[in-house]
């Protein structure tokens, strides 16, 4: 009687470690799917003027290219107090600014310029797209898009070219 109970649990054992490793398995492949995403979609955080389009336009595309936007309205000398508090020179200055594992970005910085920041890690206050340069992201087509630059912010306030985008031919 013995020998039968303990095969009758080695059995109930055998499949219950069966199970928890089949179970444990699809976890971790859906913590693994999960964890991928979050590193495919860094998290912004963007102040803006409720009523600017372009800052909504630049969101969205954000959104399209995979990051996890989060916003917050701000008006007039709260959101300039708030970029100059925070380093950004008065002369780069643009609409918006977003706030992203560590660095700020703004205005109408393209996607892959705050991806190419993130994969570099520079030590800087964050990348800025001064003024609102029609074809800029959230600006108007890209095809009739008038050449800018974006900026790299120092911490000293200096700045220098980060990426440039001649005019659409």
């Amino acid at each position: 009687m013995t020998k039968h109970n303990d095969l009758i649990g080695g059995e109930f054992m055998s499949t219950l470690t069966r199970r928890s490793l089949l179970l444990g398995a699809a976890s971790l492949a859906a913590l693994l799917s999960k964890v991928s995403l979050a590193q495919g979609a860094p998290a912004i955080h963007v102040l803006k003027d409720r009523n600017c389009g372009c800052c909504e336009a630049w969101v969205q595309i954000l959104r399209a290219d995979g990051f996890e936007v989060t916003t917050e309205n701000s008006f007039g000398t709260l959101l300039i107090r708030h970029k100059l508090d925070n380093g950004i020179p008065q002369e780069m200055i643009s609409c918006h600014t977003g706030e992203i594992d560590g660095y700020f970005i703004e205005g109408h910085v393209p996607p892959a310029d705050i991806r190419r920041l993130l994969s570099e890690r520079p030590d800087a206050i964050g990348l800025a797209v001064p003024g609102m340069p029609y074809g800029s992201p959230g600006m108007g087509p890209e095809d009739r898009r008038e050449a800018y630059d974006v900026f790299l912010i120092r911490h000293d306030g200096s700045t220098e070219v980060f990426t440039s985008y001649a005019a659409a031919a």
